[in-house]
This record gives C-alpha cells, sequence and structure tokens, in this order.
C-alpha cells in the first residue's frame, strides 16, 4: 500500500455573495425558495445512512407564515435513541480505520458542494423554516459551514503534524486517536452553521455521533444530511434524530459508551446536561468532553470620543441582524450623555427605512422571530417597558402576529443600571440603553463587566487609545470576544474563533484549532533504538 504526507488544500474563507438587486444570483436563490416554500417535505430521521419514519408527523410552518405548511418531519421515540448510539457504535471501528486523509475528502467535498450545487437550496431552507434574509442565510448557511469544513480540515492536519522533540537514540511520536465511545451533539436553531459544525468537526477527528438538531432548523438538517451523504460519508458516522430533549439526554447521558457532548443553545439546558454527566460519571469508561456555547448578554459601551455614525449603524446592525436571535447580538448599550441624543437621532433615521417582511423579499432587512414563544417573550418585554417608571420604548415596540411571528426593532432608554431588559437574555429584536454621565467612565465600566452573568461578546467605540486600553483591560472577563470599534456579531471562521466564559460556556472557540483539540485522545510513543542491557548507571560507580 502506498504512503505519503498529505497537505490538504490551503483554506480560505468563502467570498460572501451580494445578492444585488437584479443580479443572476439573487433570481436563481428566490426562485429555488419560491419552489421550495411551494412544496411539502417529508423529513425523516437517518439511523445508519437509512430513512427512518414512524408516522407521528410534526408540520413545520415558516415563522413569517405560520399557517401555511412546508412540510413534516417523523419524531421519535426512545427507541430511535438507542439505535442511533448502536449504529454509530457498530460504525465506529471502520470509520476510525480509515485513513484521515479519506475523512478530509469527504468533508472538504461537502463544502464544495454547498460552495456550488447545493448553496441555493441550504439558503432557501434557511430562509423559509428559520426566518432568515438572503444576506443572513448566505453568511451563515453557505459561506460560514463552508469555512468551518475547510478551516477543520486544515486544522485537523496541522494537529496531526505537531510532533514532540526526540533525543538521541530515540523517536518520540504523538499520534491522535478519536474518542472512545460516541459523541452526541445539541444544535440550536439560529445558525445552519452551527448545526452543522458541531457533529462534522468531531465526526472528521474520527468521532462518532448522534445528533439532534433542534426542531426548528430540521428543515435546513435534512438538507445538510442530503450533502454528508452525497459526499460519501458512511453510514452510521452521523446519525440524526428527532427526539424529546429531555428523555434523549436522559439517555445518552447514562450510556457507558457515551464520550462527549457538543453543545450550542440555552445555559439553563447546558448546566442540566453537566449534572446528568456528573451524576452518571461512574459509569463512563473515560471521563467524558464537555463542550459548550450558550448564552450571551452582549454589550456595547461607547467612550464620549465614539464616532456618532459607527457607533449608531453598530447597534443597528449588531442588534438587529436576524431579529436579534444571535447569541453574540448586541443587547445593552452604555452610551454618554453627550452623544447620545446624537447616537439616538442617527439610529432613528437609520431604523426608519428598515423594511419588515417575508425572507422571499431580499429588500427586507427583519423577518420573524423563530416561534410563538418567541414572539410572546419579546412582547412582553416591551408591554412592561411601555408602563414602566425607570424605563420608556423611544424606537420601535410594534409588533404583530397575525401572519407571521414580526417583532419590529425595539429601543428600551433605561435609568435604572439594573433594569430587567439590561440583565436578562431576550434574544429577540430588542435594544436597551443605559445613559450614563461622561464623568462616570470607569465606574460604567465596571457596571458593564458586573452586571451579567454571560461573557461571550462584547464592544467598545472609541477614539482615544488610552480608553480602549483601560476597557480593554477592564472588561478582559466579560467577553471571549471583544471588539473594538465594531459591532459585537459576525465572527469569521479561522480570523476570530469564537466563545465565551463565565455562564456562556468552556469558551473551547469554533472556527479554530482549539475545538478540534477537544475531540481526541492523544498517545504518546517513545522508541528507544538501543536499549540499555545493564540496570547499573553511572552514579553507581561499579
Amino acid at each position: 500500500m502506498s504512503k505519503a504526507i498529505s497537505q490538504v488544500p490551503f483554506a480560505q474563507n468563502e467570498p460572501i455573495k451580494t445578492y444585488a438587486p437584479g443580479s443572476e444570483e439573487v433570481t436563481k436563490l428566490i426562485n429555488t425558495y419560491k419552489k421550495m416554500y411551494a412544496e411539502k417535505l417529508e423529513i425523516p430521521m437517518i439511523i445508519g445512512g437509512k430513512n427512518i419514519t414512524t408516522g407521528e408527523k410534526i408540520n413545520i410552518y415558516p415563522p413569517h407564515d405560520h399557517q401555511h405548511q412546508v412540510g413534516y418531519y417523523h419524531k421519535g421515540g426512545i427507541k430511535h435513541v438507542d439505535d442511533a448510539i448502536h449504529t454509530a457504535l457498530h460504525a465506529k471501528k471502520q470509520w476510525n480505520e480509515l485513513g484521515w486523509e479519506h475523512r478530509a475528502a469527504i468533508f472538504l467535498k461537502a463544502a464544495d458542494l454547498i460552495a456550488g450545487p447545493y448553496r441555493d437550496r441550504i439558503n432557501a431552507a434557511t430562509m423559509i423554516a428559520q426566518s432568515k434574509n438572503v444576506h443572513q442565510a448566505e453568511i451563515d448557511s453557505a459561506c460560514e459551514l463552508i469555512d468551518f469544513l475547510r478551516f477543520n480540515v486544515e486544522f485537523m492536519s496541522e494537529l496531526y503534524a505537531e510532533q514532540p522533540v526526540s533525543d538521541a537514540g530515540i523517536w518520540n511520536r504523538s499520534e491522535y486517536r478519536a474518542l472512545e465511545g460516541f459523541c452526541f451533539a445539541v444544535t440550536p436553531f439560529n445558525f445552519t452553521a452551527i448545526s452543522a459544525n458541531l457533529p462534522a468537526c468531531m465526526a472528521m477527528m474520527g468521532n462518532v455521533v448522534v445528533w439532534k438538531p433542534s426542531d426548528k432548523q430540521i428543515y435546513s438538517a435534512h438538507v445538510i444530511m442530503e450533502v454528508f451523504k452525497e459526499a460519501g460519508l458512511p453510514d452510521g458516522v452521523i446519525n440524526m434524530i428527532f427526539t424529546d430533549g429531555q428523555e434523549t439526554a436522559e439517555r445518552v447521558l447514562s450510556h457507558p459508551d457515551f464520550a462527549g457532548l457538543h453543545f450550542t443553545g440555552s445555559t439553563n439546558v447546558f448546566q442540566g446536561m453537566w449534572k446528568m454527566i456528573g451524576d452518571n460519571i461512574h459509569r463512563y469508561k473515560s471521563y467524558p468532553r464537555i463542550v459548550g456555547e450558550t448564552g450571551g448578554k452582549d454589550f456595547v459601551i461607547a467612550h464620549p470620543s465614539a464616532d456618532i455614525q459607527a457607533l449608531a449603524t453598530a447597534l443597528v446592525r449588531g442588534a438587529y441582524e436576524y431579529q436579534g436571535q444571535k447569541c453574540s447580538a448586541a443587547s445593552r448599550a452604555y452610551i454618554p450623555k453627550s452623544i447620545w441624543y446624537a447616537v439616538k437621532e442617527d439610529m432613528e433615521k437609520q431604523m426608519k427605512s428598515i423594511k419588515i417582511g417575508s425572507p422571499e423579499d431580499p429588500a427586507h432587512f427583519i423577518n420573524a422571530v423563530i416561534d410563538k414563544n418567541a414572539f410572546e417573550k419579546c412582547k412582553t418585554y416591551i408591554d412592561r417597558a411601555q408602563k414602566a417608571e425607570d424605563a420608556k420604548v423611544i424606537i420601535g415596540g410594534q409588533y404583530d402576529d397575525r401572519k407571521g411571528y414580526f417583532v419590529h426593532p425595539t429601543v428600551i432608554e433605561t435609568t435604572n443600571p439594573h433594569y430587567e431588559s439590561l440583565e436578562q437574555e431576550i434574544f429577540g429584536p430588542i435594544l436597551s440603553v443605559y445613559v450614563y454621565e461622561d464623568d462616570q467612565w470607569e465606574e460604567t465600566l465596571q457596571l458593564v463587566d458586573n452586571t451579567s452573568p454571560y461573557s461571550l461578546t462584547g464592544s467598545i467605540f472609541s477614539q482615544d487609545r488610552y480608553a480602549i486600553n483601560e476597557a480593554y483591560k477592564a472588561l478582559e472577563n466579560a467577553a471571549g470576544n471583544f471588539y473594538i470599534n465594531d459591532k459585537p456579531t459576525g465572527a469569521v471562521v479561522g480570523q476570530q474563533p469564537f466563545g465565551g466564559g463565565r455562564a456562556s460556556g468552556t469558551n473551547d472557540k469554533a472556527g479554530s484549532k482549539m475545538n478540534l483539540l477537544r475531540w481526541i485522545s492523544a498517545r504518546s510513543i517513545k522508541e528507544t533504538f538501543v536499549p540499555a542491557k545493564d540496570y547499573k548507571y553511572p552514579y553507581l560507580g561499579l
């Protein structure tokens, strides 16, 4: 059998298509959207490469038109969880024995499929069932997913190449194998790229996976599995199930062969799963790897020297892109009194031009929030602010769920630095602003640091380098991704590894080599060419 030390193709970030009005690319995408929107897609679970149907059909409705059915999925039960675990473990030996170059080729092919023939389909699916506009779908389900796949292959090859030094007469080597057992991926509704990356990066490193996507993301998850199958992923390596979350967690996390959890979702759910793992720690063959990216209450703090227009634009984009349903979305802002009127005026001017509606029209900047629960949550925060003595809605505040779950971009201004919408995660298009006295800069930095249990993203706007440095130091634990004169969203794979600490997760940085390290187990090998043949060392003098 021939051997080679293979070099993978150099990874570069996928160019973002502009979808300019009248362009061929936007026409093709919208035509694909319309075609898929008119169909009723049947979505089975996939276990061992087989389509699994149960007859328990759960309908799928777009958030922007909750009376229009676009398909349904087959809900599974505990039997399917057991089948997925058994199937994954059965596939493990052959998958582990496959050379890493072949694993790399599968996921590189998947990236090229998404970049080419599947681009419109996966973007349209994300637009339909997750209510993303053309730009948000493009940067997520196309570009970021492509980047995850290509960069992770490069990171994998770099990891395998990392070797220890050797001394005279010996050869030291490191090898990196998959975790012993199976891994569990639990993924969110808001990013198609994250949903694909969590199971894919574990599989890329040789692991086998049970994957439970969010029930709000199943429509695009189905396309992901189509891509993986066409790319040549062997049956049983990734098994996709649609089962009850609590029951699934209890069964998976009590299994002796459970080896790792890759999670993106709410802090409470992650903490509950961590506790389950702790309660079952005596059952496992090895200590499981636990990686999670959870909530955020992300901040923007402005210094009096901030550029007004840049700050206002960052707040509008950072708070309202994808209806604020990003774990990195700007949710709280601290603005000095001396510039607040000008910032507010600029924001009002920009927000007046925002169009709201279905993703089918690319001119719509804002689409629907994900479901009725999200709508009601946003509604209650807005209603309470309208009645509060220490807060008021100064921009937006409208909502309408007659056809879709539409919440208008809203700004709440409060005089209370601990008002509820400044402290609590909302996950909607609501930005809360606290206006501080200019001479309270240092105190406000401490307020930003201490207000939230989260530590995901945040940004500082200032033209004063001393002020930037002061914020940089004071807020070092307040954000895993810290932005200077930019919105706190939009991390790019390979450029800004993403993740936070505190209640925001384990900070294992998706989009970097750090994350892949969590899904391998290293073995050190020492080979001595001419072994000693007498126990005596020179110091014995014998």
